[in-house]
């Protein structure tokens, strides 16, 4: 029986960046359906997030994902530029957010397909990887698509005709979210289950080992 995963995602989160490959990883190699379910980044779906949080929480932030990259030996430097348009005189999302505009859409239509996990996995190793060259500058975007398996324009051009029910479907995902049992990037959610950070994988992996998860054939 094919088990269900559903994972609340975020091209803004280091953390969502760094479980992808090992969510990959396990849909390859199990029999699960991995979901990933973009929702918008805290700066823009909760006002006034950053600043009612302890100052040290950014330093630790930082520290904590390079030793964690390091550690999972996966590139990191903070996205040039910042998938988010940030308003720095309130730390919250700017009106305007080009880069969610090109990447929200882009992931909900590939999430339907069976090349889903791939593109999130490509995607995001182009944002979160560093480099001298911007990752939304030239082709780059299209080629980690292309890596993926999928045409950026086949994808560009349904979303662009299925813009309503798009941005109904980001809604939806961030009402089931929290639903769910949280507000953070990334929560894998089985059975209802709510699971965490990318620190609890290794618990999913355990629970759904529990629930008889099977190889793939």
């Amino acid at each position: 029986m094919t088990l269900s995963v559903d994972v609340f995602w975020s091209f803004r989160s280091p953390y969502s960046y760094l479980v992808t490959p090992r969510l990959r990883e396990l849909a390859e190699t199990y029999d699960v359906d991995v979901r990933i379910r973009p929702v918008y980044p805290l700066a823009v779906r909760s006002e006034g997030f950053f600043t009612k949080q302890d100052p040290l929480f950014i330093p630790y932030l930082m520290r904590d994902i390079r030793r964690l990259a390091e550690f999972l030996e996966l590139p990191l430097a903070w996205p040039k530029p910042d998938p988010v348009v940030v308003d720095f005189a309130t730390l919250n999302g700017a009106k305007d957010q080009p880069h969610l505009d090109l990447l929200m859409p882009l992931g909900v239509m590939a999430g339907r397909t069976p090349q889903g996990l791939a593109f999130y996995d490509e995607v995001s190793r182009l944002i979160w990887r560093g480099g001298e060259q911007p990752w939304n500058e030239g082709d780059q975007v299209r080629q980690a698509i292309t890596r993926a398996g999928l045409d950026m324009d086949l994808l560009a051009s349904a979303a662009q005709a299925q813009a309503a029910e798009i941005a109904a479907e980001i809604e939806a995902s961030q009402e089931a979210h929290r639903e769910a049992g949280h507000w953070g990037v990334p929560t894998m959610v089985f059975e209802n289950e709510p699971f965490f950070g990318q620190d609890r994988f290794d618990v999913l992996v355990w629970r759904l080992k529990q629930r008889g998860m099977t190889p793939r054939a």
